[in-house]
Parts: structure tokens; C-alpha cells; sequence
């Protein structure tokens, strides 16, 4: 295999420079440290710096709110007004604005003095273009397409001044230019795409057209990449775009004989020669090393270490040249020191990875031997099907990475759990149990299983629990889930439903408004049939029935509440789960077409028992019955009233 990796790869002038500003605070800064917004578009340097105390501000309000500390101005650059925020006791400002996005803002402005409108060509959601409006007028305007061109509310002959964002492709640029000089404006372009941007484009496309397969490596969010990424896949479809080596699979350049890296502008260098040493391992060039060289390409030798630096170990290993073991071959710890890990004297057994790394040298690896070593532990795992358990080192977009002896293991999305999870980002750097399933190092595929354990351990809990259930069994469980019609309730082993039938004596309307997930309820087993669980709520001895013959026996007075209406009458709840009716006859010795006339829901009511079936569970109430005494008292007055006037 051939691999072909761009000169113009990696950090570019203004990337490199805003990097190095961060780190250079990082060692001498006294108070904390922000950037305002991600320093650069990588998450991986961005990861790096926060481990290191560098916070990230996303909003004005965030810095608006700062009392203290330095504030780093990400490479893309900031509006005027940011720096007038930050103009205050107790900030030190840090402005690491890339110089190229910087002599943009300087011409929008003079541009802007000079009565001239300015046009910047770009995305208008970027951080950098953005910026850059910021140093204009209210009426700077932003477009990146023909369609947004002519939309713009411009005026013929009006004085125009076009800029670009420094990562714009520069011929879309032209073309889009093009379109503005065809109309009557008097027209200032000025081509700010870096050059660097340029040349990377270039190069890119030179690459792509000539190779069978093409890797681009940079963060999701940076646009620069993005952009290599659709120059490469016009020049050759077999294009990748990864943003670490962790996301890449070497199985899909099995049939290939040439093949191209680029990167973006925002790439640290460790993470292109990670995956160009990748590339090298499947190259045929190690098969002729192999044959002129005393020293071997997989060979395992020992040396002693003769010197360490924080990112790389020197060895005697008794040949006419020194091996060299990387700090990304010792370890996948990137930040890892190594001169806390090794020192000088200590003998090491390492792999040989290059007999030449082109500068006379052995490269050696530490870390593949130990992950090959692993892989035998590995193979004894998946023949022996052992459980084993492992903090989860990466969450990706199709599931969970983990380490075992220096070998990665992908578990897919679908064996994470026995149920469907969209989000799992909740696994990160948590232990979890898996078995593996398959197992193929060759092809750097090992396949471990977590969700056959769950499933097998809830078969062994349903078990359990049937065997020790049974109808009318109060037992206790976690609400799952609720719906319209009822709850699902966990019962360790086995989930119960909770009809909203079941919920209550009473009557109840919407069951998310008597629980949520999480709740822990103590139920009753209704019925059991199959592995399906019935619950219930109505537990015997809080039957409202039990003793309603001697509560609302007839010509008791009792309280309700109108709990609904119909033409015919109104019901009562005397309590939950015990209704009467009150008939509209009932309700008044005067004419009532219908209940609602004088009664409301809700309504608090006294009336007399008037019939209590209890076979039935019916029960009939009357308020006019109790208004016949006082109307007996009113008509006995009248009488005497009457009689002491007559005397």
C-alpha cells in the first residue's frame, strides 16, 4: 500500500499559534483561565485544556458575569464589543485571534469609515464571520450562495467592499463574485482566504484524484475540514472523514493500493501520524524490510532505556541503531509524561514497527506488544465465554469502546442493553460487565456483548420472582413507565401493569397526574397469567364498601361532593369509590327541569339517605327530604303569628 500524506496537513500558522498562547497561560497564569468559545474547532485539544483548568465561555452573559481571571480570544476572533465587555478591573486579556482573521476585521472597519458596505462571503453561522461583522456596521451583510446574493437589499451603484471568510472555497468564491460584478455596483473586493486554506485545498483535490482512497481528518464542527472533505469525495468517493483514529476502521482499505491523508487546519500532528502509522502496518513496504533487515518488522526485542523525554523513550536494543518508543506507541494516553512512567536502566520488551522510522532509528512499540499479549487473554475470555469488566474509554456514534489489556473492544449500540438506548453518553468512564463474541485481531475486530448478560440475569430474576409470587401478594416495585391507560411497575425481575381501574376505590382521571418514573409504590398482585402481572391498588381492608352499610344506611345524613351530572340527577362522591345518586326529584321541594339549574361540580352537599342497596352497591340520597322539617317549623310559626294577632 501507498500512502500519500499532505505536506499542508495539520495546525496551520494561526491555529499553532493560538495553541501554543493557551498552553504558554496555562503555565503561568495565576488566577483561572477561559477562552470565549472552543480556542480552536477540536475537541480533542479542547479536552485537553479543560484537564488542564481551561474553562470554555460560550455566552456574553457568561463573561459579562467575570470578576477575574484571563480571558484567551479563540482563533476565529470576536466583534469589537467583546473587547469593550472585557474591559474591566481584575481581566486580563489574551487576544490569540489568528493575525490573517485579524487583518479582516481591521479592513471591515476601515472599509466601513470609507463609506463603503461590506459583503463578507462566508457562512454566516461561522464563529470567525461572525466576528468580523462585529467590526462592521449595522448594515454589513453575509452571504455564501447565488440564492442569498440575490436577495440581498442593495441599491445600484451603491459603494461595495467584499471580503471572505479565510477557510471559503476559493473558487466559489470567484464565482459568487462573479455575480456581483455583473450587476452596477461600485465594487472593493479583496480575496482574504488564507493562502495556507488555499494551498490545503489545492493539495487536497491533487491527492484525491490520484489515490484510491482518501482519509480526512479533523473536528466535526471545523469548517476547513469540512471542506477538504467535499473537495476529496468529488476527486475519489472512497473518502473517510474521521476525527481521531478511534473512529476510523482499516478493514475498509483491505483491497486498496494507494491511499491520501489530509487534515484540517484545527488537527493536532500526533493524531495524523497515529493514523498514517496505522496505514503502515498494512503496507507492503514492511514485507521488504523485512527481507534485507537483521532486525524485523514484528520482531519482539529487549533494550534497555538510555534516555527518556515527556514524549519519547530511547532504548538499546543491541543493533547499530537506538529504538524509539513514541508516547503514542508507549501509551493512548496522549498527555502522559513519560518521564514519570520510565526511567533510565529499566529494561523494556517492545515490538519493532519500522526497522527505519526515516531517520535512521528503530521505531518500536510498547503498546502493541502489550495488546497483543492481551489479545491471548482475550482469546481465552471469548473461548471460555468469561465475563469481564472494563471502564468504558469512548463513547461512539454506533456504541461504547473499552481497553483490556491495551486492546480495544467495540461494543455495538445494540448490545449495550436489552433495550433500545438513544443516548449513551451516560456510559462514559462507567464499569461495565461484557462477554465477547467475537473475536478477530487480525482484522481489528473484537466484539463484546453486554446486553446477553442483562438479558440473562432478568430471566434468572423472572424466575425468581415467580417462584416466590403469588395472587394477593402485596409486594413493592420502581414505576417504569406510565401511559393513558395505567402504570408499569418493576418488580425486580419482571414488570406488573397497574390499570388506572386498579389505581383506586375512586375514580382517577389521568394517571401521569398520580405518578412518574421512579416512584416506589407497594402494590397488590391481582392476577398472574402467564409472565403477565396484573397490580392493584384496591387492597380489602380499604374497601370504602366494607362497612357502608352501617355509614350510609337509610335516613342518614351525610356530605358529598357533585362529582358529575346528567339530566336525570347529579352523582355524589361520598368518598372514594363510593357514589350515590341524587335524583333531580330529590334535590328540592320546588320544580327543578334539571340539576345543573342550581347545582355546580364540585359543590359540597348535605342530603338524607333515602335507599342503600348493597348488593348492588347503589346508593340514593335526597336534600328535599331534609327540608321538610324546617318547612313544618316555617308553616307552625305562621300558625302562631297568626293566632297572637287574632288575640
Amino acid at each position: 500500500m501507498s500512502i500519500t500524506v499532505a505536506k499542508t496537513a495539520g495546525f496551520c500558522f494561526g491555529v499553532k499559534k493560538a495553541v501554543e498562547t493557551v498552553y504558554s497561560e496555562i503555565e503561568k497564569a495565576k488566577g483561572p483561565i477561559y477562552t470565549y468559545g472552543p480556542i480552536i474547532h477540536n475537541e480533542e485539544v479542547v479536552k485537553d485544556l479543560e484537564k488542564k483548568g481551561v474553562l470554555v465561555l460560550e455566552t456574553e452573559e457568561e463573561l459579562a458575569q467575570l470578576t477575574k481571571g484571563t480571558v484567551i480570544i479563540r482563533s476565529h476572533g470576536v466583534g469589537r464589543h467583546i473587547y469593550q465587555l472585557l474591559d474591566k478591573p481584575g481581566i486580563c486579556l489574551v487576544d490569540a485571534t489568528c493575525p490573517f482573521v485579524k487583518k479582516i476585521h481591521h479592513i471591515v472597519e476601515e472599509q466601513n469609515s470609507l463609506g463603503r458596505r461590506v459583503i463578507i462571503i462566508g457562512n454566516e453561522n461561522h464563529p470567525e464571520v461572525q466576528g468580523i461583522k462585529g467590526w462592521g456596521r449595522d448594515d454589513t451583510l453575509v452571504a455564501d450562495s447565488q440564492e442569498a446574493i440575490d436577495a440581498l437589499p442593495l441599491k445600484e451603484e451603491e459603494k461595495l467592499c467584499i471580503v471572505s471568510q479565510t477557510t471559503f472555497n476559493y473558487n466559489k468564491f470567484k464565482d459568487l463574485v462573479e455575480k456581483f460584478l455583473k450587476k452596477r455596483y461600485d465594487i472593493l473586493v479583496l480575496n482574504t482566504i488564507c493562502n495556507a486554506t488555499q494551498e490545503r485545498q489545492v493539495e487536497a483535490r491533487k491527492i484525491a484524484s490520484k489515490v484510491d482512497a482518501m482519509i480526512v481528518i479533523g473536528g466535526k464542527n471545523s469548517s476547513n475540514t469540512q471542506k477538504l472533505y467535499d473537495i476529496c469525495r468529488k476527486e475519489c468517493k472512497n473518502t473517510y472523514y474521521i476525527q481521531t483514529l478511534g473512529d476510523f476502521d482499516p478493514e475498509c482499505l483491505n483491497s486498496v493500493r494507494n491511499v491520501g491523508i489530509t487534515a484540517g487546519a484545527s488537527t493536532p500532528n500526533y493524531i495524523i501520524e497515529e493514523v498514517h502509522t496505522v496505514m503502515s502496518e498494512l503496507s507492503f513496504e514492511q514485507m521488504l524490510e523485512e527481507s534485507l533487515k537483521t532486525i524485523r518488522s514484528g520482531e519482539v526485542v529487549t533494550g534497555k532505556v538510555i534516555d527518556v523525554k515527556d514524549d519519547e523513550i530511547v532504548l538499546n536494543i543491541g543493533y547499530k541503531s537506538d529504538g524509539i518508543i513514541t508516547r503514542s506507541e508507549y501509551t493512548t494516553d496522549s498527555n502522559a509524561d513519560l518521564t514519570k512512567l520510565v526511567s533510565v536502566g529499566d529494561e523494556m520488551e517492545a515490538k519493532v514497527v519500522k526497522v527505519n522510522d526515516g531517520e535512521g532509528q528503530v521505531a518500536l512499540s510498547y503498546r502493541r506488544l502489550a495488546a497483543e499479549k492481551g489479545n491471548k487473554r482475550l482469546e481465552e475470555a471469548f473461548e471460555n465465554q468469561e465475563v469481564l469488566t472494563a471502564k468504558v474509554a469512548q463513547v461512539l456514534d454506533g456504541g461504547l469502546s473499552v481497553i483490556v489489556e491495551e486492546t480495544r473492544i467495540f461494543i455495538p449500540a445494540s448490545l449495550v442493553s436489552d433495550t433500545y438506548e438513544r443516548d449513551l453518553s451516560k456510559y462514559k468512564d462507567q464499569e461495565i460487565e461484557f462477554v465477547i463474541t467475537e473475536f478477530n485481531p487480525k482484522r481489528r475486530r473484537i466484539i463484546g456483548d453486554r446486553r446477553q448478560l442483562l438479558v440473562a440475569k432478568k430471566a434468572e430474576m423472572q424466575k425468581a420472582l415467580f417462584e416466590k409470587i403469588a395472587v394477593g401478594d402485596t409486594v413493592e416495585g420502581t414505576v417504569k413507565n406510565v401511559t393513558d391507560f395505567g402504570a408499569f411497575v418493576d418488580l425486580g425481575g419482571a414488570d406488573g401493569l397497574l390499570h388506572i381501574s386498579e389505581m383506586s376505590w375512586g375514580r382517577v382521571e389521568n394517571p401521569k397526574k398520580v405518578f412518574k418514573s421512579g416512584d416506589q409504590i407497594k402494590t397488590l398482585i391481582k392476577d398472574i397469567n402467564g409472565d403477565k402481572i396484573a397490580l392493584s391498588l384496591k387492597f380489602p381492608e380499604t374497601n370504602p364498601w366494607a362497612n357502608a352499610a352501617e355509614k350510609y344506611a337509610a335516613g342518614n345524613v351525610v356530605e358529598g361532593k357533585v362529582a358529575r351530572m346528567t339530566d336525570f340527577g347529579a352523582f355524589v362522591e361520598l368518598e372514594p369509590g363510593v357514589d350515590a345518586l341524587l335524583h333531580v326529584s330529590q334535590i328540592s321541594r320546588d320544580h327543578v327541569d334539571k340539576p345543573s339549574d342550581v347545582l355546580s361540580i364540585g359543590q359540597e352537599i348535605q342530603a338524607s339517605v333515602v335507599d342503600f342497596n348493597e348488593a348492588d352497591r347503589k346508593i340514593s340520597l335526597s336534600m328535599k327530604a331534609l327540608e321538610a322539617p324546617q318547612r313544618e317549623e316555617d308553616d307552625i310559626a305562621d300558625v302562631d303569628v297568626d293566632a297572637t294577632a287574632e288575640e
